[in-house]
């Protein structure tokens, strides 16, 4: 990946921790856990679940995981300025496993669709969660969108699909039933954020993937342009 894009990577990623923030911490607390002792975030990213998870179980030894060194370092920094302690693990998760202890809730936010074989890394988490431990599954239904459905480039928006992540919109529950996990509870979120400063940039990085210059100007214009996606979480115990 080039610099270019690894930067937009990482601010899309704090975007999204920016404007999802209030989701995300209603999501935490609708989780079926108390005082977890060691949480894992796998696939932090620069760490909006990290700080997330830290705010919520602030007694916690919280372990941020990323094949990114960069995303870690970001993170790291940011823990810093806040007086916060992190353990981060720099690890390639489809090649070798980390020994990361015996975390009580493992967290996997945007990051399961990434992998090679997910069912396989669902195995490895069983293997690795505190018995009766926790692990969060949390997945986009498909692309977030920023266009109504009248809008003439809502078409292309919606319908674009990366081959680079086939795994992305799949029904977790089945897999992790397989994986040896009981699903105590399942919820879609629903979000729609109105449009603002951050909606607009996080808008033009991703729409200039997927239309023209012009057909994304005209997007950044409209009125009606807005954040709408919709997250799917799975709570599964071991």
């Amino acid at each position: 990946m080039s610099n270019h894009g690894h930067g937009d990577q990482a601010e899309v990623l704090e975007l999204d921790a920016e404007l999802l923030a209030e989701h995300t911490a209603s999501i935490i607390d609708w989780l079926p856990i108390t005082a977890p002792r060691h949480v894992v975030d796998l696939g932090s990213g620069p760490g909006a679940g990290t700080f997330a998870l830290l705010r919520r179980f602030p007694e916690a030894r919280v372990t941020a995981v990323d094949t990114s060194v960069e995303h870690l370092k970001r993170l790291h920094d940011k823990a810093c300025e806040q007086g916060l302690t992190v353990h981060p693990v720099q690890a390639d998760l489809d090649a070798d496993w980390p020994d990361l202890g015996t975390p009580d809730l493992v967290w996997a936010s945007g990051s399961l669709h990434h992998m090679a074989d997910p069912d396989r890394t669902l195995r490895q988490i069983h293997r690795t969660l505190a018995p009766g431990g926790l692990l969060a599954v949390i997945e986009m239904a498909g692309m977030p969108k920023f266009l109504p459905d009248h809008a003439p480039e809502s078409d292309v928006e919606y319908h674009h699909h990366d081959e680079r992540v086939p795994h992305r919109g799949a029904d977790w529950g089945p897999k992790l039933t397989a994986a040896g996990f009981t699903v105590e509870g399942e919820r879609t979120v629903t979000v729609h954020i109105e449009r603002s400063a951050a909606v607009e940039r996080y808008a033009h990085i991703v729409l200039r993937r997927k239309l023209d210059p012009e057909a994304v100007e005209r997007a950044l214009r409209r009125d009606d342009l807005a954040l709408r996606a919709e997250r799917t979480v799975w709570a599964a115990r071991k």
